[in-house]
């Protein structure tokens, strides 16, 4: 993607799994307060058409939308994220993420939430039926757009330019 390079703090979403409801929080707060949020993910997405708001599809190989995230992400930078170990990735690189349900990984978690991650896929692997996730209900989504709030807050003043 030959797109200009922006200064200043971006939001990144792996937008594969991210919800639709959150990603419309995001829309609206890109351009509320002038902060660039790239969806990246291994298919084509729909967005609105904002100066603020890129989508780059990656191969569909494993970990390629992680991998690319990784790789574009700066110290500071917001990145909204299901995935544990994408999660650690992010904190090791002295970025920011957060799950679509609000909760905010910190270097103090990131221990306990890989240890049951890895847990719940051996359970997976041998068979055991773990079920999936709750249903999204309105307090994630309102968990979500304070922690939003809280980092665009810290930010404001280093709104990004092109």
């Amino acid at each position: 993607m030959n797109a200009p390079e922006i200064k200043g703090p971006q939001i990144w979403v792996d937008a594969d799994a991210c919800p639709a409801v959150i990603k419309e929080i995001l829309f609206r707060a890109a351009d509320r307060a002038k902060i660039h949020v790239t969806l990246i993910a291994n298919r084509p997405l729909s967005r609105p058409p904002s100066r603020y708001i890129r989508a780059l599809t990656v191969n569909g190989g494993l970990d390629e939308a992680d991998n690319e995230i990784v790789l574009r992400l700066q110290a500071g930078d917001l990145v909204v994220t299901q995935d544990i170990p994408l999660a650690a990735r992010v904190i090791d690189k002295g970025g920011v993420a957060i799950h679509p349900r609000g909760e905010r990984y910190t270097p103090e978690n990131m221990a306990e939430r890989l240890s049951m991650r890895n847990f719940m896929e051996e359970l997976r692997g041998a068979g055991v039926q773990t079920g999936g996730p709750s249903a999204f209900h309105p307090r994630d989504r309102q968990a979500f757009a304070n922690q939003l709030d809280r980092w665009l807050a810290q930010h404001a003043n280093a709104a990004p330019t092109r």
